[in-house]
């Protein structure tokens, strides 16, 4: 066997009896256990996500992550540093599902400019009591977009925009309606701003 400096050492030859009986007075005497155990099953769905799991990038995530605890009560599970001083990736849970983010590390690893404006999604939260978090939500610096009210599906709904441009939908489950009543009550909702609209005009 050659070093990593060069040098060549011969290691004497060891019958393979001998290794096992050295490995089992090892393990009797308390000493290394690891060539003994079985590897342990890994889960292929980490504990506490979904198979679904929103994975955000934002400017400034070290300030969402305090906003998302005043926001939602979000606990934070872990975050890892990046370049500058920036955070790489962080996961917190909010309710029974977790969220993940990193900063935006456009100039760092020279990435296209991140999207402005109105995003094409919404993160959606099923609730308890949704005008408590509504509130909570609004008294720690979002946007009413669309006010928290009755919906004719059967939940009570409503959007906000954070600070950050997200979008989130808060919902709370009232009623569990059939297919046929939603659609009966999404006529007659739809008929009625129709019917506003047209008077306005």
């Amino acid at each position: 066997m050659t070093s990593p400096w060069g040098a060549f050492w011969t290691l004497p030859a060891v019958p393979v009896e001998a290794c096992r009986r050295a490995h089992w007075l090892r393990y009797a005497s308390g000493g290394l256990r690891y060539d003994t155990q079985m590897p342990t099953p890994v889960n292929p769905v980490p504990p506490g996500f979904h198979t679904a799991t929103p994975h955000l990038t934002v400017n400034g995530a070290a300030a969402f992550a305090d906003f998302l605890k005043r926001a939602f009560g979000a606990v934070e599970i872990s975050r890892g540093g990046g370049p500058g001083g920036k955070i790489m990736h962080a996961e917190m849970r909010i309710g029974d599902s977790i969220v993940m983010f990193n900063d935006d590390f456009t100039e760092e690893f020279h990435l296209p400019p991140l999207a402005q404006g109105r995003f094409p999604f919404s993160l959606h939260l099923y609730v308890t009591d949704a005008d408590a978090v509504w509130n909570q939500a609004v008294a720690a610096g979002c946007q009413v977009e669309m006010p928290l009210a009755d919906q004719f599906w059967g939940d009570r709904y409503g959007h906000l925009k954070d600070p950050f441009g997200f979008t989130w939908s808060i919902a709370t489950r009232k009623e569990n309606l059939t297919p046929e009543q939603i659609q009966k009550r999404q006529e007659v909702a739809f008929g009625r701003r129709e019917a506003s609209e047209s008077c306005d005009e």
